[in-house]
């Protein structure tokens, strides 16, 4: 067995080196010192993924060491996972266990916390799960205090709820999201703590409207509605869309429209290419943006998408890449300068770093 730990006395060392190399390769662009946002030295992850190991009838958490992918290592404590995780793995192992039909051709199990206490299990198997295995489930269920989700090929069989909630402090407001299973959130709660917060002292000021593309279940645009006039977002996930309705709804926000479009169907929108039907209740000429957010996928903003943002006054542009960020900012760079750099730890003890810039027009 090994126990997944992290060593805490290398972590800053390791954050100022992640500075230097972020300051350097932005250094093109920008002398400014990056805002750093450190993680918690652990239990910082809200969410993770386990194979479930089968050894001598037992099962077992695995995980597999970087670029070594036919043997996994057994597990059997997860420090870099939240306290609460850490409570439920032992639990949901011993029921598994102490179950073949809970146990039998169990593939994988995940785990979905939040900062304010919620979880839900997501049990993964390589069979057809029937009644039988729905009643060991409740009774797990009925145990650990939180709800069970179980999944196989063509099924998805939800005992309770497929979702959890999170609230999320930020000065005198409680932010309250539903977090679907399966769809992004943020893995380090309080790291995504620190980008809204970043995100809202850049807009502190702001006037006119708000687009956002990418905008998930309204993360950072629901905090960010009370510094614009209006908001307009988009998301291509139904499931991501649907969750930001019911958000929109439990925060009381009254100026923020999301529709279901990716970036580049925006792109042809705003620029009259063609038109889309889910855009029938918006007039997009009645909008007066001052501010466009974005917070792609690793692959960054597209060419078109690039060229369009490019036309906004001040682009807020949060990144889980600094490379292709980079790459847009050599074409953003011809047009807006750098106002605000941040960095923002959401993996400790990697390589990988996130980013945030404010750029504003020359």
């Amino acid at each position: 067995m090994a126990i997944h730990r992290v060593n805490t006395d290398d972590y800053t060392e390791q954050l100022q080196q992640k500075a230097a190399r972020l300051r350097q390769a932005f250094s093109e662009y920008t002398s400014l010192e990056p805002e750093l946002f450190p993680s918690p030295p652990i239990h910082y992850r809200l969410r993770a993924e386990f194979k479930v190991w089968h050894e001598k009838g037992e099962a077992h958490y695995a995980m597999y060491r970087q670029g070594e992918y036919k043997q996994p290592f057994i597990i059997d404590e997860f420090t870099v996972g939240s306290e609460l995780m850490n409570r439920l793995m032992p639990l949901v192992l011993e029921a598994v266990n102490n179950s073949e039909l809970l146990r039998k051709r169990l593939f994988s199990a995940e785990f979905l916390t939040t900062l304010s206490g919620d979880a839900l299990i997501t049990l993964i198997y390589h069979k057809k799960l029937d009644e039988a295995w729905e009643t060991e489930a409740r009774a797990l269920q009925e145990k650990l205090g939180f709800p069970i989700l179980g999944r196989s090929r063509k099924q998805k069989i939800v005992l309770e709820r497929d979702y959890v909630t999170e609230q999320l402090q930020l000065g005198d407001r409680t932010y309250q999201y539903k977090q679907v299973e399966g769809s992004f959130t943020q893995p380090n709660g309080e790291i995504c703590r620190s980008m809204i917060g970043w995100a809202k002292d850049v807009c502190r000021d702001s006037s006119g409207d708000l687009l956002e593309l990418y905008c998930g279940n309204g993360n950072l645009t629901i905090p960010l509605c009370e510094h614009f006039d209006r908001v307009l977002a988009t998301e291509v996930s139904k499931v991501s869309v649907n969750a930001a309705q019911e958000n929109i709804a439990a925060n009381g926000v009254t100026n923020l429209d999301i529709v279901r479009l990716s970036s580049e169907e925006f792109t042809q929108a705003i620029d009259k290419v063609r038109p889309f039907r889910r855009l029938k209740e918006i007039d997009l000429d009645s909008y007066d943006f001052s501010t466009v957010l974005v917070d792609p996928p690793r692959a960054g903003l597209d060419r078109d998408t690039c060229a369009m943002v490019a036309r906004f006054p001040r682009i807020l542009y949060i990144s889980c890449n600094p490379q292709t960020q980079l790459e847009n900012l050599a074409e953003l760079s011809r047009t807006h300068r750098i106002e605000r750099f941040a960095l923002f730890d959401q993996f400790p003890y990697t390589d990988h770093t996130e980013s945030g810039l404010l750029l504003v027009r020359k």
